[in-house]
């Protein structure tokens, strides 16, 4: 499964996210569900003048915007380059609503600045 053939989350799943988002981000929704629904996702963060580097993330899925979902990134499939943070999920499908929109203006599947902010734990 890519990006590319993912398909919208039915109407009911979709709706109790929705009063979280304003605007554009309501457009992306129901493909950011699917994917959230999905629990994993493949990528590679792309580093300015260099070769990108490739990640897997895996997630709990729940149906509640307000419950926490744990979030764990693996770069490189390496053990040592794991992170993980505990995030809202509307938080977290905010997340990926920034992967669904970088992925159909790029081509790329890769995560916001404020996700590798917050995963990183950089503004705490």
């Amino acid at each position: 499964m890519t990006l590319k053939d993912l398909q919208p989350a039915d109407n009911k799943d979709v709706g109790v996210y929705m009063p979280y988002y304003q605007g554009n981000k309501r457009q992306m929704l129901p493909l950011a569900i699917s994917l959230y629904q999905k629990g994993v996702l493949e990528g590679e963060r792309k580093i300015e003048g260099g070769d990108g580097i490739p990640f897997i993330v895996t997630w709990n899925v729940s149906k509640l915007p307000a419950d926490l979902t744990r979030c764990r990134m693996q770069f490189d499939g390496d053990a040592d380059l794991s992170y993980e943070m505990m995030v809202t999920n509307f938080e977290f499908v905010d997340y990926l609503i920034d992967v669904v929109v970088n992925f159909r203006r790029s081509r790329f599947i890769d995560f916001s600045q404020a996700f590798y902010r917050k995963l990183l734990r950089i503004d705490d």
